[in-house]
């Protein structure tokens, strides 16, 4: 028996169970993401991780490829944070198969999406697989996205650090120097970029931090430590800008920024991130 033999349309004009193919359901993927960011605001990365599996199962259940591909970008980024190595690859994985499958490889979600994978790899201590997925969304930002544009600045940031590794790990001084140059250009690249997008203060001082870790790694502490403490204060005056919007992100960047302040001996800014940091994920839990 056919299917088209016991079903009955929904109205007369509603024609989709006559379909090989069922229809797809899209999902609010904004109104995901805006709940998503309120649970982050606050630090609940519990709630965060049942809110984006939930709808990520819904996504599924809907065939909307195109929804379920924003959510597992959101969900490398969360495991990635979380330090949960096996579901931060395997959401990678499946992010990059959606990209083929949507046929979307030269366009700009792509990019983000291999931005997002990329920084996955290098977070897991895989860089050399990193560069040149990085490179891959280079090839695409670089194409269709202006200097001002925070995901080309963020682009760059994360290529340094992957270069920095590379470096360190290099056989022999020529081949790392050759690295720590290729990150130097990135960096710069990064403030450049952040220089001119709204709200890029907070990242430049990300920057300035990864700027002074790669002197450290490059030249060493003591050969290098007036230029690592010039980064040091640039990144502290950029976290201080009274026009920044002290917001869960910023949140995040001060508990990002926080240790690095602290491994240089600036015990006490870092306290002061950190207290920041709490005090905001506080007061947006309270809102709630």
């Amino acid at each position: 028996m056919d299917r088209n033999d016991y079903t009955d349309p929904q109205c007369p004009f509603c024609t989709d169970q006559y379909k090989d193919v069922p229809p797809v359901h899209p999902v609010d993927v904004a109104r995901i993401t805006d709940r998503l960011d309120a649970d982050l605001a606050k630090n609940d990365y519990a709630a965060a991780e049942r809110h984006l599996r939930y709808w990520i199962a819904e996504a599924e259940n809907g065939r909307d490829a195109r929804g379920l591909l924003s959510l597992k970008n959101e969900l490398m980024g969360l495991m990635r944070k979380l330090g949960r190595e096996k579901e931060a690859l395997a959401a990678a994985d499946e992010a990059m198969s959606l990209i083929k499958q949507i046929g979307l490889e030269d366009t700009v979600t792509a990019g983000t999406t291999y931005v997002n994978t990329a920084t996955v790899y290098k977070a897991f201590g895989r860089a050399a697989e990193a560069i040149p997925i990085y490179e891959k969304a280079a090839a695409i930002f670089e194409r269709e996205l202006h200097d001002g544009d925070m995901r080309l600045g963020s682009l760059y940031n994360n290529m340094g650090l992957a270069l920095v590794d590379m470096a360190v790990a290099a056989d022999g001084p020529s081949l790392a120097e050759t690295y720590y140059e290729r990150a130097d250009k990135a960096y710069a690249g990064a403030l450049r970029c952040m220089s001119k997008a709204e709200q890029g203060a907070q990242e430049m001082a990300v920057t300035y931090l990864n700027m002074a870790d790669e002197l450290s790694a490059r030249y060493g502490f003591e050969n290098a430590e007036d230029a690592i403490y010039e980064c040091l204060e640039k990144a502290r005056e950029l976290l201080d800008d009274p026009e920044l919007v002290r917001d869960g992100y910023h949140a995040f960047i001060c508990e990002k920024c926080a240790p690095t302040f602290g491994f240089y001996g600036l015990g006490a800014f870092e306290k002061e991130l950190a207290e920041r940091a709490r005090s905001i994920y506080e007061a947006n839990a309270s809102e709630r």
